[in-house]
């Protein structure tokens, strides 16, 4: 079966990382008509331009999934929590951009470029990591290649994009208020993120952290298969629109050299290396915004730790930290001929690993 063939629902069309989906797909020239876009029952209705055509939106409703051979979800979790199940109980591949399965033994969480393999024992449900362990684990899995990986400590610059569509148009209207000399206020977040930086992305937790901080060590231990991982977190509000940037130190058993970290991450699938700062040639939001790949620069040895490397990256957060992640993870399963649940394809059981 070719992609062209597959019966795709988007759940979530008119947010961003839904958005982003559908323009993914008339880049790859995906037929219109294979295309189903889901949301609220208050957007339903509402056009959505694909090239030449339109597609209209539906409410997502377990009947909508009827015919769909792949969905993906990126509506949040309450509507992934009713409706995902649902959708695999009617033959659908269930691909997931919230949070509320990623920590389940039983689904996969998967980077195809780290462990495409999980795929295989699905049991109709894959989930997609956050948008900033996405990139995170794609640098790891390419260095720990070279020596065994003590600890991790990683500051990230979230754009608002990665709140949603309404935290964007806040910044922009609060820019534009402090520009014009008025006073701006916030909704979405706690404090006026225009021209600020926030050290807080999502809840705090007891122990100082917030859940965005937690979800980093959780997701990489997972996708990585090291349970053993130390990764201390620092999670950052900016006023940028798309693109997630992060400050990463990594500790290793042993020495790696800068060369070597720099070959392999060149050479690693869905990463460029833009490291020239006498050129003034780094990873920045805006030069990640509208690409595929995660952006790696400013790779120097850790003169705090004798076998540490310091680097930083930028991502489309939109597009690998979600949409692009999700419709690979389709591809890496019509690949292994695995859009059907493990025990349909093998008549038993997968076992989890």
């Amino acid at each position: 079966m070719n992609s062209d063939d597959l019966n795709i629902a988007i759940v979530g069309a008119t947010g961003a990382a839904g958005g982003t989906a559908i323009d993914l797909l008339f880049e790859r020239k995906h037929p219109a008509g294979k295309i189903t876009v889901m949301a609220s029952e208050r957007s339903a209705g509402r056009k959505i331009p694909y090239g030449d055509a339109e597609l209209t939106v539906i409410k997502a409703t377990a009947d909508a999934f009827d015919g769909i051979d792949v969905a993906l979800f990126a509506a949040g979790g309450l509507v992934s929590r009713r409706l995902a199940r649902k959708a695999v109980e009617r033959g659908v591949f269930v691909i997931d951009k919230g949070s509320i399965f990623r920590m389940d033994p039983s689904i996969p969480l998967v980077v195809p470029e780290v462990n495409g393999d999980d795929i295989d024992w699905h049991t109709g449900i894959v989930s997609t990591p956050n948008c900033t362990t996405t990139p995170l684990v794609m640098v790891l899995d390419a260095l720990r290649k070279l020596a065994p990986i003590k600890a991790v400590t990683v500051a990230t610059y979230q754009s608002t994009t990665g709140t949603g569509v309404a935290a964007n148009e806040e910044l922009i209207e609060q820019s534009r208020k402090v520009l014009a000399g008025e006073e701006a206020k916030a909704n979405v977040y706690p404090h006026v993120i225009a021209f600020n930086v926030l050290p807080h992305v999502d809840d705090f937790l007891e122990n100082g952290y917030t859940i965005e901080e937690q979800k980093m060590l959780n997701e990489s231990r997972k996708i990585l298969h090291d349970d053993q991982l130390l990764i201390s977190a620092t999670c950052v509000r900016v006023p940028v629109e798309i693109s997630h940037s992060e400050s990463v130190q990594i500790e290793f058993e042993s020495n790696v050299g800068v060369e070597d970290a720099t070959r392999v991450l060149g050479d690693y699938g869905g990463m460029k290396v833009v490291d020239d700062p006498a050129q003034n040639q780094y990873p920045m939001p805006l030069e990640a915004s509208g690409k595929d790949d995660v952006l790696v620069g400013r790779i120097r040895k850790d003169i705090a730790h004798e076998h540490g490397l310091v680097l930083w990256l930028s991502c489309d957060n939109l597009r690998k930290g979600a949409a692009l992640n999700a419709l690979q993870i389709m591809d890496e399963a019509l690949r292994r001929n695995a859009l059907r649940p493990a025990a349909e394809r093998t008549g038993h059981a997968a076992e989890i690993v």
